[in-house]
């Protein structure tokens, strides 16, 4: 896989830079938020080399790629945006998105950059755990005391860690919300804390708490800050600006906080805290199971981002977490389902993506396995579900539990050391070989190894109605007007491959008799070239139209073209979208046949041609349904 070529392919199929307001990334995801979810090719991203599936929730647009995420990641062109830049969106408007979505989309934002760091900080904190347990350190050591510095450092600063992703997410001034986390943890005022005094700000009483480690204090006060930056930065003039904005934002928010948001952030954390474990105390098997059993599908949805506050929260004020415990039998169930694909599927590729799936499931990673094996097969996810649910009952009713948050998988078992530990690994090889024995013996079906599948033929169809062999999804009745006046030519007589072939879609072909292009439908300029030869149009009704003035024109560099419309720009059938002089063009030895193709016609179940041999601007040219 060529992450860079992936890379800038991606940005191109979700619609270009212009159509991308942010993009982060998890474990296995590229987390699109997109000002226009119809200018993304959803299918063309599918078929990419080292794309596993895509999918919709929270909000964004999810590009699953795998363990390489992070590579691709880097490869995208997106450097201002991933430094914190914030684009403004198009003038028309923005998606609006529900509240669920919205509070999942912040969540997962803040959190997803932590997550690498929080899951080694863990491990070493479970291994030392390990190590005081069996005699093998000695807490008064000074390596102990390095190594669990170390260890607990992610944790007790987690506020800053937080304010900073906080900052990025609410658009505001990151090093202000790291000072404004770092007053919170200031020693002088943790032994306050310590000491139980009576403190005071200006005579105003101060219920002092303990913030480090905490979650969401600080990302209450860093939301807060970032509504009064935007506030300042309307009525504070710009040469006053960069000093006096930080100075009133920390002046304000740090005794706020101290006074309000932090008590209310905090006793709101021990409330949820609380009401989780005491659902797990009514019924702790039956807590654990049903928790176990949804958490892969709370995944899919990109809900389980919700948990992760919760969970932090539990292992904070209370040391550990049972709910954090049940998504490990939900995850390894994930891996014994695809070990059942592996062993019983006849189809080699199915067999190859089952034996990666496996490795990334096992070290807790399961979009692979999901969206590539279990889910795409239907029966081994339910499989999967059903022997999670039975493992988490058995980690309920031991009381197993994690003592630090991270990836739930074989790596980080450490991190689930203590009470329960012997009933965590028992539920969980439950999970994992009774995953693997459903999925096997009750089967599913077997995709048809393409080896053994009929190939298709090269040559184009000669019929005026194209009927693909496999339909995505059927578009409704639409008309593609012709763009251009002029003769109207077979697309399998232009002398170009890639056009006659039909490799990047059906269409026609037209000799143009003047030198101006208008919009064959109503849709949004999805792509222009500085060239000016070409462009493509998604029309309202989703067809993708592309428009080719001449052949190897690319070459003029523009020379003879003037472009009137830019990518993103809404277009109303007729108007005018490209000037060219067709004179000097083909006098500069060049051919002007301009082919209009329709680049996702796979899509259609008819595509109709006009059998006019020659159009007029505005003529019916083909006609899909």
């Amino acid at each position: 896989m060529d992450t860079s070529l992936l890379a800038n392919e991606l940005l191109r199929l979700v619609g270009g830079e212009k159509n991308v307001k942010n993009v982060v990334h998890c474990a296995t995801r590229l987390r699109f938020s997109l000002f226009y979810d119809r200018l993304v090719d959803v299918a063309a991203i599918e078929q990419l080399d080292g794309v596993i599936t895509t999918l919709n929730s929270a909000d964004q647009f999810q590009v699953v790629i795998g363990n390489r995420v992070a590579e691709v990641y880097q490869a995208l062109p997106l450097a201002s945006l991933k430094d914190g830049a914030h684009p403004q969106p198009p003038k028309e408007t923005t998606k609006r998105a529900n509240p669920l979505a919205k509070l999942v989309d912040i969540v997962s934002s803040i959190f997803t950059p932590l997550l690498g760091a929080m899951a080694a900080a863990g491990m070493l904190k479970g291994l030392l755990t390990i190590a005081i347990t069996q005699g093998w350190l000695n807490p008064s050591q000074s390596t102990y005391i390095i190594l669990h510095a170390t260890s607990d450092s992610a944790f007790y600063f987690l506020p800053l860690m937080l304010a900073a992703t906080a900052a990025k997410k609410f658009e505001g001034n990151i090093f202000v919300a790291i000072a404004i986390a770092g007053a919170l943890v200031y020693p002088s005022l943790q032994e306050l804390f310590a000491r139980q005094v009576d403190v005071t700000f200006f005579g105003i009483p101060v219920v002092m708490m303990k913030y480090s480690a905490t979650v969401l204090p600080i990302i209450l006060a860093i939301y807060l800050m970032c509504k009064l930056e935007h506030l300042f930065n309307k009525y504070i003039h710009e040469t006053l600006r960069y000093v006096l904005n930080p100075f009133l934002l920390l002046v304000i928010m740090v005794p706020l906080t101290l006074l309000t948001i932090g008590p209310i952030g905090l006793y709101s954390s021990e409330l949820v805290a609380k009401f989780f474990i005491t659902i797990y105390n009514v019924n702790p098997v039956i807590a654990s199971a049903l928790f176990a059993a949804l958490y892969q599908v709370l995944v899919i949805f990109g809900m389980h981002w919700i948990f992760t506050p919760v969970i932090i929260n539990d292992i904070t004020s209370g040391g550990r977490s049972v709910m954090k415990a049940a998504t490990l039998p939900s995850v390894i169930a994930q891996a014994g389902a695809v070990l059942g694909v592996m062993l019983k599927t006849k189809n080699k590729k199915m067999k190859t993506l089952a034996g990666s799936a496996l490795i990334s499931a096992l070290i807790g990673i399961t979009e692979p396995a999901i969206y590539g094996v279990t889910l795409k097969l239907k029966t081994p996810f339910i499989c999967a579900v059903i022997a999670a649910g039975i493992g988490g009952g058995v980690l309920g009713y031991s009381n197993s539990a994690a003592i630090a948050t991270g990836i739930s998988g074989l790596l980080t078992l450490p991190i689930f050391y203590g009470e329960g530990f012997a009933g965590l690994l028992i539920g969980t090889a439950i999970s994992f070989v009774l995953a693997a024995l459903l999925t096997y013996v009750i089967g599913f079906q077997d995709p048809v190894d393409e080896e053994a599948s009929p190939a298709p033929t090269d040559s184009p169809a000669q019929s005026t109605t194209y009927t693909p062999l496999t339909t995505l999804h059927t578009r409704q009745r639409e008309e593609i007007k012709s763009p251009i006046a002029g003769h109207l030519i077979a697309l399998e007589q232009v002398n170009d491959k890639v056009f006659s072939s039909g490799v990047v879609g059906d269409g026609i072909a037209i000799q143009p008799a003047n030198g101006k292009v208008y919009a064959p439908v109503n849709g949004i300029v999805t792509a222009t070239f500085n060239s000016g030869h070409a462009l493509q149009i998604l029309s309202d009704s989703g067809a993708e139209v592309l428009i080719h003035i001449g052949l190897d024109t690319v070459k003029l560099n523009g020379e003879h073209y003037r472009m009137h419309v830019t990518e993103s720009q809404e277009v109303k059938y007729g108007d005018l979208l490209i000037e060219f002089d067709l004179a000097a063009i083909e006098q500069a030895g060049f051919d002007c046949i301009t082919p209009v193709i329709i680049t996702n016609s796979d899509d259609y179940k008819t595509f109709q041609k006009s059998i006019s041999p020659d159009a007029k601007a505005g003529d019916v040219l083909l006609t899909l349904s």
